[in-house]
């Protein structure tokens, strides 16, 4: 989390939002994570895609990733993170770009290099 901000500087804006999703699935509240998410939004990243927010977050709930912001750009609706991110004993670095709608993640890509996690899957 970005300490710098207060949560009352984040009320209501979309970096409020993806800040939001981001700590609930740091903390493995996965219910509060997806309350978040559209119903229909979409998910594109490295290894696939999903569609919707029940397929997304069955798959968030089994692999227990952590993230570790290191710097936010907000351009109106768009949130775009860096991010370390942990999944078991591999981290790496990723970006990912969140489009907000109506207060709520409506899509978001994830791009990374995949070959730590490729390697480890051996």
């Amino acid at each position: 989390m970005i300490d710098t901000i207060s949560r009352k500087e984040l009320e209501g804006t979309a970096r409020a939002t993806v800040i939001s999703f981001i700590d609930s699935l740091n903390s493995e509240d996965f219910d509060a994570a997806e309350e978040v998410l559209t119903e229909d939004m979409t998910f594109k990243g490295v290894l696939g895609t999903r569609d919707g927010a029940a397929s997304y977050m069955a798959d968030m709930r089994n692999m227990k990733m952590k993230y570790a912001i290191k710097k936010v750009f907000v351009d109106g609706d768009d949130v775009c993170l860096f991010y370390d991110i942990t999944q078991g004993d591999i981290t790496f670095f990723s970006a990912g770009w969140y489009h907000v709608k109506e207060g709520k993640i409506k899509s978001f890509q994830v791009i990374f290099d995949p070959r730590p996690l490729l390697k480890a899957a051996k």
